[in-house]
């Protein structure tokens, strides 16, 4: 049987949930709308954070690299997917395969780590507010976002180069994105063993920082529930809400993706829970911050009236 990247030049056909739709063009349309609301929102906290000197604070520093992540992340992915469609065209090259795979693995897993050291930045607020400055300052909350992305492009080096170093016996990936899982099943080699290399490394990036971060949200609503004041009670529940909805929704994705074992999913699955994690997520993320949070409601009304004042006078 002919190697399909025996060279270079060699490409896939990427057939995602646009390909394998009953209702194509309003999946599309769906996605688009999805799409822009991730861009403009993220965009939009990026921007209030970046030029609003009441939000130069570590919780919004950590919030902000989130909103980039995001808005890279469904960048990597949803475009070239639009453009696809529209076109008709559906192959990526091999060395675009290999970049969008890094890519993505780079934003996920940073992510992933990111979303821990938030639930860390919330237990150091709420559990030791007098000591909140000296265990969150700016060369601390610097060094968390350095070990997130710095871990994350590493492991997704690794994991890319090996994956690709693979010879590939069929182009068609049934996937929305360049991903491991649906790249090893065209592999004419056998990969169980790195398959088990995946999920020992599925694991660690995903449930070591899951347990950090209900160990930090179950001593948060320990100190809650004994919090004197209503308001203070009310303000902490609300914060930490977002932040666990936001957990809930990555976490679940990526765990039934990289966790589950391949038999216990379908591709058809693989490709709505891509859409989830690429497209909605971070359409839903910016959303579930900025309105249930005065500050950045109010902040971002500040950046656009002095824009808006600026322009007009």
């Amino acid at each position: 049987m002919e190697h399909w990247n025996s060279t270079l030049g060699s490409g896939f056909i990427l057939m995602g949930i646009l390909n394998d739709s009953g209702s194509p063009e309003l999946l599309c349309a769906t996605m688009t709308v999805l799409y822009t609301l991730a861009f403009t929102s993220n965009g939009l906290l990026l921007l209030a954070i970046t030029m609003d000197a009441r939000l130069h604070v570590p919780m919004y520093l950590l919030l902000g690299q989130l909103s980039l992540m995001d808005l890279l992340f469904t960048s990597v992915v949803t475009p070239k997917a639009f453009m696809d469609f529209l076109l008709r065209e559906n192959t990526i090259s091999f060395e675009g395969c290999a970049l969008q795979m890094f890519l993505a693995l780079t934003l996920g897993g940073a992510e992933d780590l990111l979303l821990a050291f938030m639930a860390y930045d919330r237990y150091v607020a709420i559990c030791h507010p007098l000591n909140y400055m000296v265990l969150m300052r700016p060369r601390v909350c610097w060094l968390m976002v350095a070990t997130s992305w710095v871990l994350a492009s590493l492991s997704a080096l690794g994991h890319t180069l090996y994956t690709m170093h693979f010879s590939f016996c069929m182009s068609q990936i049934s996937h929305l994105l360049c991903e491991i899982p649906p790249l090893l099943k065209l592999a004419c080699a056998d990969t169980s063993r790195y398959e088990l290399m995946v999920y020992v490394t599925g694991v660690t990036f995903l449930l070591v920082p899951l347990s950090a971060i209900v160990s930090s949200y179950t001593l948060i609503l320990l100190t809650v529930l004994h919090m004197p004041s209503n308001e203070g009670r009310q303000k902490a529940l609300v914060t930490c809400s977002s932040h666990l909805t936001v957990v809930g929704m990555f976490y679940g994705a990526a765990t039934f993706m990289y966790v589950l074992p391949s038999s216990l999913h379908s591709p058809k699955q693989d490709n709505i829970i891509s859409v989830f994690y690429t497209i909605v997520t971070p359409a839903l993320n910016p959303l579930i911050y900025s309105l249930r949070n005065k500050e950045v409601v109010g902040a971002l009304r500040r950046v656009l009236g002095n824009a808006y004042y600026r322009h007009t006078s």
